[in-house]
């Protein structure tokens, strides 16, 4: 498998036409490769890895369908494909869409309304820091935390029930540094003392049966990056000493050794436990429990942040797809709307669990209810959903209808209409009062 990349696939054989594209998304700060054949963005496309893939239609030496559907053919994992098109062509972009490219734009074009889809297409992908936290007042409020955080060194102690992102919200943590240094995880819930210890602070050969050879542990492996222990609260009372010995020394000893090694590390603790109660019953040292709490973090439940379950399972989706051969599919009105009706007390695990099995399952571009629950779509709605949902389900289903309608006739109001059976002024209202326009709302088909 491919590495992930933020770079940008550029084929254009118009020099004019490619030196302005290249030009501005250089000003855009879009990292990007110019291919004036097909050829050669066959050859890069089949051994390099792009973000996004912006096409001309008519090459030189072979069409951009031609050389989309040889990708296919290839069995080629695909980036999100935007195509330029003339408008003797559109025929060809449409047929593109439904095997798979993301967009296509019409000449002459406005390079801002390029720009734009692009942002909208890439920001998935390029799911770096904090783009993939979620938008939600609270999630906005860890993200400027984090920021305020990244140039300190003071622990961090990131709390929420199981399954909410917490490792997500280090990780974004750790590349706010700016720096190429390591993240380091481990679970302390999931290892028995003794390997708990080895895995933590390594070991000499020797040390005991089966040490064929020295270890360093994840303290030294993570030395001038960021070490994460998650589930802090389940360890045993033995290594609570032996961690903060280390953490007050920055230095540990190997398992079997007697050698002071220093380390450097920011350290950031996860637990889905209340820390505080169990301080007070004894089982976690309070010392400890000051050391790795200068500043908590509190990630809340998806069922606390609604706003942000449709963002993040088109996050997962891109994620999923980048494993995978297939490009991230979408959802149907139905399932957009259980995902946000459903209270995930799995939280993004069990969204990232279902969305998986869905595009195991999924055979076409979108994701229906019944492949993303696998039960009836009542079992989803509670008595405070009912209230106004009925609108707001049927508002999208028209809203996602028109859409597609309004593509299949090209963009031809009068022949939309006449296809919908309304008229069109009709029509014009109804793509005013759903926010439809040409620029902002093909890609979403």
């Amino acid at each position: 498998m491919k590495p992930p990349s933020n770079r940008i696939c550029l084929i254009e054989d118009d020099e004019l036409m490619g030196e302005s594209l290249s030009d501005r998304f250089g000003l855009e700060g879009f990292e990007h490769d110019w291919y004036r054949t097909g050829a050669e963005a066959l050859a890069a496309l089949r051994s390099l890895s792009y973000a996004l893939v912006v096409s001309d239609i008519r090459l030189p030496d072979i069409t951009g369908d031609v050389l989309f559907e040889q990708l296919l053919t290839e069995g080629q994992r695909l980036p999100p494909f935007i195509f330029i098109t003339g408008h003797g062509e559109i025929d060809s972009a449409v047929n593109l869409l439904k095997k798979g490219a993301r967009d296509y734009i019409t000449k002459p074009f406005d390079l801002d309304a390029l720009i734009d889809k692009m942002g909208d297409i890439i920001s998935p992908v390029m799911e770096t820091g904090m783009s993939g936290l979620g938008q939600s007042p609270a999630m906005r409020q860890i993200q400027t935390m984090l920021k305020r955080l990244a140039s300190s060194t003071a622990s961090v102690l990131i709390t929420g029930e199981s399954g909410v992102g917490k490792e997500r919200v280090a990780r974004a943590l750790h590349d706010l540094t700016g720096q190429n240094k390591p993240f380091i995880a481990v679970n302390c819930g999931s290892l028995t003392e003794s390997l708990l210890e080895a895995e933590l602070f390594g070991y000499e050969k020797g040390a005991f049966t089966g040490a064929a050879r020295t270890k360093k542990g994840v303290f030294e492996q993570a030395d001038g990056g960021t070490l994460f222990l998650d589930e802090i609260g389940d360890t045993p009372p033995a290594m609570q000493v032996r961690l903060l010995r280390a953490l007050q020394e920055r230095s540990i000893v190997r398992v079997g050794g007697e050698t002071l090694i220093p380390v450097n590390i920011r350290l950031v603790c996860a637990t889905h436990q209340i820390l505080q109660e169990r301080v007070v019953s004894g089982v976690f040292r309070e010392d400890l429990y000051y050391r790795i709490n200068v500043v908590e973090l509190r990630i809340p439940p998806l069922r606390e942040r609604p706003e942000d379950i449709l963002p993040l399972a088109h996050t997962l989706l891109a994620e999923i797809a980048a494993t995978s051969d297939k490009s991230p599919p979408g959802f149907t009105a139905a399932a957009k709307h259980a995902i946000k009706a459903y209270p995930w007390p799995g939280n993004i695990r069990e969204l990232k669990n279902s969305l998986e099995r869905a595009s195991l399952m999924c055979d076409g571009p979108l994701i229906s209810h019944d492949i993303l629950f696998e039960r009836p779509a009542p079992v989803l709605f509670s008595q405070q959903d009912l209230a106004g949902s009925l609108r707001d389900y049927l508002g999208e289903c028209e809203r996602d209808f028109i859409v597609r309608a309004l593509v299949a006739c090209q963009w031809q109001i009068q022949l939309c209409a006449d296809s919908l059976g309304i008229s069109r002024k009709n029509l014009w209202e109804k793509m005013r009062r759903f926010g439809i326009d040409k620029e902002n709302t093909i890609h979403l088909v």
